[in-house]
């Protein structure tokens, strides 16, 4: 990549830290529907004139975030400061070790922002990168950071996808219709957002409900297509010709299904649906994302289908309550993201 300058007039390390971490955090963004199962990482080199070179990890086989920022680097990476998103690796696996080739690069510092549970790395990279004599700072932005990698740790710490529930909504609650029909309840913006969840994702599930009554594809049709379409998964089982083929078709405890999709290597996992599917995520306490798109229509009664169905908490005090992600406005609907409110230990791992 071209180099760039990074402000530095006036700024503290701190300050420089935190902006070159912004910056690695922006360039993972830019590949996050193309790396898994490997985790998106973004890296800034700072050369020791303050320029600045960029690398973000390639597909599967291709160079990891440090390796392409060095090779954009060249000799400029020597005394240079080096700021990625995740630990380099110590290890070789279907490329070479990154921490060893950030030393024998000449790099005086390196800065990141989380080490990486993975068991090949656990640290390793950080204490190659330290034998060799090169400075290391950790937990610059590690929230933030830890936020965008959230489905990649989740993974490497549990085993589990990182499980994300998407629901179009009305505002009194619906999903459907009562004849069952649900399609273009929101808005163009709010599909195209859902097509962009589809495509950070590996796998998306439906019920067999959901296929018989609206037989979709879940295929991704956003531009540019990914490489590789996400796994389709139906609980329950699906006719012969139905567009979601080939899929997994599952039945029995979602927990079990999770652990067998996280040996596949899926990373996360987007639930499209319908109202049973959604319940038993949901009442099992697997749901690390809520997404709902609420539209500005109303049905008005209450034989419309619910978000939910099944039975929900007996009393007000057992009500599920969350935190608020985020809300966004697309077009005319409106994009909430919830997580659950309190830190707690689920599936192994600290929330």
């Amino acid at each position: 990549m071209n180099p760039a300058s990074t402000p530095s007039s006036g700024w503290d390390t701190r300050e420089l830290d935190r902006h070159a971490m912004a910056w690695a955090l922006e360039l993972a963004g830019t590949v996050r529907a193309r790396t898994s199962p490997n985790p998106w990482v973004g890296c800034v080199v700072v050369s020791a004139d303050g320029q600045r070179f960029e690398g973000a990890t390639e597909p599967p086989g291709g160079r990891h975030a440090e390796m392409v920022a060095l090779a954009a680097a060249g000799r400029a990476a020597r005394g240079a400061t080096l700021y990625t998103t995740l630990e380099p690796c110590a290890h070789h696996g279907r490329t070479p070790p990154c921490a060893p080739a950030v030393a024998d690069a000449g790099v005086r510092r390196v800065v990141l922002a989380l080490r990486d549970p993975d068991p090949h790395v656990a640290g390793a990279g950080v204490a190659a990168l330290a034998g060799a004599g090169v400075e290391v700072s950790e937990g610059v932005l590690a929230g933030e950071v830890a936020d965008n990698l959230a489905p990649y740790l989740k993974h490497r710490r549990v085993g589990r996808p990182w499980v994300v529930l998407k629901l179009a909504v009305t505002l009194d609650g619906r999903i459907a219709a009562p004849d069952g029909s649900s399609k273009w309840l929101t808005g163009p913006e709010a599909r195209a957002d859902v097509q962009r969840m589809r495509a950070e994702s590996d796998a998306v599930l439906v019920g067999a409900g959901t296929v018989r009554a609206d037989d979709p594809e879940l295929t991704v049709r956003a531009e540019p297509a990914p490489a590789d379409q996400p796994l389709r998964v139906v609980l329950g089982r699906v006719d012969e010709g139905a567009r979601v083929l080939p899929a997994i078709e599952a039945e029995g405890d979602v927990g079990v299904l999770l652990d067998e999709l996280g040996h596949k290597g899926v990373l996360q996992l987007l639930v499209e649906g319908g109202a049973n599917v959604a319940w038993q995520f949901h009442s099992a306490g697997l749901v690390d994302r809520y997404v709902l798109y609420v539209a500005p229509a109303l049905f008005g009664g209450d034989d419309a289908r619910p978000m939910f169905d099944g039975p929900g908490a007996p009393r007000l005090e057992q009500v599920w309550r969350g935190r608020l992600v985020s809300l966004e406005r697309l077009g005319d609907d409106v994009r909430v993201e919830l997580a659950p409110l309190d830190p707690q230990v689920r599936d192994g791992e600290e929330a």
